[in-house]
């Protein structure tokens, strides 16, 4: 398990008070069947969520476990693929990115998987949901302004041969709201 992803801050060895976590683990591969969180996991996911830089001394002492059993419980959540890895939330307006958008499609049926990988590479790309409803895809994206959100939507998402048609939500404003913080 210490060569997977356990990593450690500011000098620190495993065990050491200063041991965070780090981005650990990427997308599951299979399915694997839902796992009943008890409060302490449920709390210790809230932290994590607020902190994903917490310590693991932190979370114990948080939560009222010992380090070992937070420690345990944090890597049965990685493994268990309840937590899916450790990211920073970024403020796109103060990293450049201005404008933003929930971009709705409709595909060719059965085109998914293809539209999907050609989706990830676009620029700004944050999100991407296949949903049912009145269309077939929900798009996230962050451009820097609304000129280069229109080429993305008029140059490259509608020369998608499997995008049928495109309509463009313009976000005002964020927050996020599994955290304390807002965006």
């Amino acid at each position: 398990m210490a060569d997977e992803q356990m990593a450690v801050d500011r000098g620190g060895a495993p065990g050491d008070e200063n041991e965070i976590l780090s981005a650990r683990v990427g997308p599951l591969t299979g399915a694997l069947p839902a796992r009943p969180l008890d409060a302490i996991d449920r709390d210790i996911l809230r932290l994590l969520q607020t902190d994903g830089r917490a310590s693991v001394r932190s979370v114990a002492e948080r939560v009222h476990v010992s380090r070992a059993n937070a420690y345990a419980r944090i890597n049965r959540l990685i493994d268990d693929g309840v937590i899916r890895g450790f990211s920073a939330r970024v403020n796109h307006e103060r990293a450049g990115h201005g404008a933003s958008a929930y971009i709705t499609l409709k595909i060719v049926q059965n085109s998914w998987r293809t539209v999907r990988e050609q989706l990830r590479a676009l620029p700004g790309a944050a999100h991407i949901a296949l949903v049912s409803g009145d269309f077939d895809v929900l798009l996230l994206v962050h451009t820097p302004d609304n000129r280069t959100l229109r080429e993305l939507v008029l140059t490259r998402l509608q020369a998608i041969p499997e995008v049928l048609s495109t309509r463009t939500l313009l976000v005002f404003e964020e927050t996020d709201l599994d955290t304390d913080q807002g965006g």
